[in-house]
């Protein structure tokens, strides 16, 4: 029995969504009573089909949106809004056009009224650890997509977070940059030992970076299971990792689960609760 207390801790979450349908406002749920729990410098990954609410948890974990009931919990304290406790990483960087990759990590930490100085000197160090030393003064639009991601990433941490969210962060990339991308933040997490918890719909991607994955299933969302993935770290060696038969033992279980969550799945559900 694990007797170590969470650094997150989700308690029974339910979500409804009311939407118009025809002319008639019908009740979706969500998600309905999700919980589990994420202890420090783990790495988890939400999983499952369109519909399964994976980014709504997400949502909620970061203050984003009130559950409808249920609680969560970073170090024991209730999240009610948004905190710099949590940082969040989505798909598309959202950098600021006007502003070069240095000023982008820096917006956080004028939020947090950091001094000037000492902000630019925080934001330095986080863009050099995601490699991007040569290219703080860059504009977003000078940047690859995998650049930018990597400063949306510099910016997610450089407040430093305990928790960090990531929601498809890496799913708008190309496959090489991507297989990059899960890489960096293998190293960075070893460096930096965060708690990270991200959705994915990449099943390679959730068994070479989670140390568990959570797969959900729709209508409602919910935890059907909690796969353990036993893959030491620190996972340098991506290439050996995806040949192993832990990996592929754990992805085709995952897999033919979500198979069957979607020969299951009967209801609608709208994007609203994706």
């Amino acid at each position: 029995m694990d007797t170590r207390v969470p650094k997150v801790k989700v308690s029974n979450i339910s979500k409804q969504f009311t939407v118009s349908v025809e002319d008639k406002e019908q009740t979706i749920r969500a998600l309905d009573n999700v919980s589990f729990s994420v202890h420090a410098g783990e790495i988890v990954a939400l999983a499952g089909t369109s519909g399964c609410g994976k980014t709504t948890m997400l949502r909620i974990l970061m203050g984003l949106e009130q559950a409808s009931s249920g609680t969560v919990e970073i170090d024991g304290n209730k999240v009610n809004g948004p905190g710099f406790d949590r940082g969040m990483i989505f798909q598309h960087a959202g950098l600021l056009p006007w502003r070069s990759a240095l000023e982008n990590v820096e917006y956080g930490l004028e939020v947090k009224n950091m001094p000037k100085q000492q902000r630019r000197v925080v934001a330095e160090h986080y863009l050099e650890l995601v490699g991007l030393k040569n290219f703080m003064h860059h504009r977003p639009n000078q940047l690859s997509g995998g650049m930018q991601q990597r400063v949306g990433i510099a910016r997610a941490l450089a407040i430093d977070p305990e928790v960090l969210l990531m929601d498809e962060p890496f799913g708008a990339l190309d496959a090489q940059t991507r297989e990059s991308m899960q890489e960096e933040l293998l190293r960075i997490q070893q460096q930096t030992s965060k708690t990270i918890l991200f959705v994915t719909h990449d099943l390679d991607e959730a068994v070479l970076l989670a140390d568990k994955v959570l797969v959900m299933f729709p209508g409602p969302g919910r935890i059907h299971e909690i796969v353990d993935i036993q893959i030491p770290h620190p996972r340098t060696d991506t290439i050996a990792i995806r040949g192993s038969d832990e990996f592929n033992r754990k992805r085709y279980h995952i897999w033919k689960t979500l198979k069957t969550s979607s020969a299951l799945q009967t209801n609608f559900i709208p994007a609203e609760v994706r």
